[in-house]
């Protein structure tokens, strides 16, 4: 399995992180995207995938950190989207929870951000809340390798409408939470072809660890959910959502 979006650069998981690595891929992960979230991030996250071998990261600004955007990290990003295992630009997109009164700030900085993966041809990786309408038509607009809604918390019918345009929707714990119905109709009615495993650590973790600290090794609880919802075997969802990943990501 591919966690296609964890925080593990976060101090939590210092400590011992080789052992913390072990028992990921005990547990059946064999890759790991971190995303950055501001630029002070950047050269760690960078420093995580030169020095192990099942990290990979992404660049980007979230949309909560807007105003750390500039010149400078501009070029920032182009400079270390260059690197082999840099594999996406992101997280990056809007978020009408925190920050709604900034709105056009936040769209600014998201299509800067766009315009890059566009010239230099990698995947996106979006965060996308309380702003689907907004974000959905910004996407629209640039021609892009590959679209990732992280976390995805839209309607079955707006997840329809992102994989008719060609995106992808990423999957974390809150599928299974008993609360979470609209989002298990999604995972219902959207192709495995278009889903991708993520745990968002270190929040968000699944159930039966709703509430703790969240790890890659619960990937494989949240695949289970999908394969219940979907009455397939989890076997199939491991394979078919790491196919996935493969294909978007195009691990080196």
């Amino acid at each position: 399995m591919i966690d296609t979006h964890s925080h593990i650069n976060f101090e939590e998981y210092k400590k011992d992180f080789n052992g913390f690595l072990l028992e990921i891929k005990k547990n059946g992960v064999e890759k790991v995207i971190i995303p950055s979230v501001e630029p002070s991030t950047f050269d760690e996250i960078l420093s995580y995938c030169e020095n192990f071998d099942m990290i990979y990261g992404a660049i980007g600004v979230h949309p909560s950190e807007f105003q750390k955007y500039n010149d400078e990290t501009e070029k920032e990003i182009y400079k270390l989207s260059s690197c082999p295992k840099i594999v996406a630009i992101g997280e990056i997109g809007l978020d009408y929870y925190y920050g709604g009164e900034f709105k056009t700030e936040q769209q600014t900085v998201f299509r800067k951000q766009l315009e890059i993966a566009q010239k230099i041809k990698l995947p996106v990786i979006i965060h996308d809340r309380q702003a689907h309408e907004d974000t959905f038509n910004i996407v629209k607009d640039y021609k892009l390798t590959n679209v990732v809604f992280h976390c995805f918390s839209g309607s079955p019918e707006f997840a329809l409408k992102c994989i008719e345009n060609g995106y992808y929707i990423a999957i974390g714990g809150i599928v299974t939470f008993k609360n979470a119905k609209e989002l298990k109709e999604t995972v219902k009615t959207v192709p495995l072809d278009y889903i991708l495993l993520e745990t968002d650590a270190p929040y968000l973790a699944p159930v039966p660890f709703r509430g703790k600290l969240n790890t890659p090794a619960y990937l494989k609880y949240i695949a289970q959910e999908i394969a219940y919802l979907k009455n397939i075997d989890i076997e199939q969802v491991k394979e078919q959502t790491t196919l996935n990943a493969q294909r978007i990501f195009n691990f080196r």
